[in-house]
């Protein structure tokens, strides 16, 4: 499995942060269509899949985000998917307790495989928004919109 520790997040510097928005303003222009031109001049479609995650990565830099790729499969840590997550160590360690997020023990150190929490966020995130969805509409009804 990839080891994530050797792929630290990437942050635009200040010097670079009007051509990174300039770049995501051009990518979502190209519409799937773009060319890597080498410095010899060599140019190479770029394929639709390579394009869509370019695409993804300079629209995050582009809103001040660090941005790191990692494989589907890659492992990672307890804090690792506590931090992707945006919860506290000890919560994901109760989720993981509870078996809510499959994981495995590497040693005495907790490892969860990176596409079995992007599993467990989704859903979350789905039923977040179905709950938000609910409440809107029972505000609705009960005339707590004005209109």
């Amino acid at each position: 499995m990839t080891d994530v520790r050797e792929r630290d997040p990437v942050l635009v510097p200040d010097r670079d942060a009007g051509t990174v928005k300039e770049l995501d303003e051009v990518l979502a222009l190209a519409r799937g269509k773009a060319v890597l031109r080498s410095p010899s001049g060599h140019e190479l479609p770029l394929p639709h899949s390579v394009y869509r995650v370019l695409e993804q990565v300079v629209h995050e830099m582009a809103r001040g985000n660090a941005v790191r790729v990692l494989p589907v499969k890659a492992e990672l840590s307890s804090q690792q998917a506590a931090d992707l997550l945006n919860v506290s160590r000890p919560h994901l360690v109760k989720l993981l307790e509870r078996g809510e997020i499959p994981y495995h023990r590497a040693g005495s150190h907790r490892r969860v495989v990176l596409e079995d929490l992007l599993v467990y966020k989704e859903g979350r995130d789905r039923e977040r928004l179905e709950a938000l969805d609910e409440i809107t509409r029972i505000s609705d009804e009960l005339g707590l919109y004005d209109e």
